[in-house]
């Protein structure tokens, strides 16, 4: 099943991040996954948003995920980074076209 990564990033050196575009982008490609959504984070529907950029990637599974962000590559984009730009990160599960499993009984009261 499909893994995702969600970004949210804001850059405070934009040198250091053109620095680490290419390396993080290469090593994401060379690991099976691929950009789903890149770019300025758009007006919020609903609630808040406190990043400037948002990033959408996925992998064919969690374990490819996984691979990436420990790989060699993925380590040295992370070095270039550094604090020259603030990355909040997840890894989800994808679900299956139909969404996910409900609960059959109710839950306690």
């Amino acid at each position: 099943m499909p893994a995702y990564v969600i970004v949210n990033a804001d850059v405070i050196d934009e040198e250091a991040a053109w620095a680490y575009a290419p390396v993080a982008q290469r090593s994401i490609l060379s690991h099976g996954g691929r950009y789903l959504a890149a770019g300025p984070t758009p007006a919020p529907v609903e609630g808040t948003w406190d990043s400037a950029r948002f990033v959408a990637i996925e992998f064919p599974d969690m374990a490819r995920v996984r691979e990436w962000y420990d790989s060699p590559e993925y380590r040295r984009a992370r070095e270039i980074r550094g604090d020259k730009v603030r990355v909040s990160m997840l890894f989800v599960e994808g679900a299956p076209p139909e969404g996910f499993s409900l609960p059959t009984t109710a839950p306690p009261h």
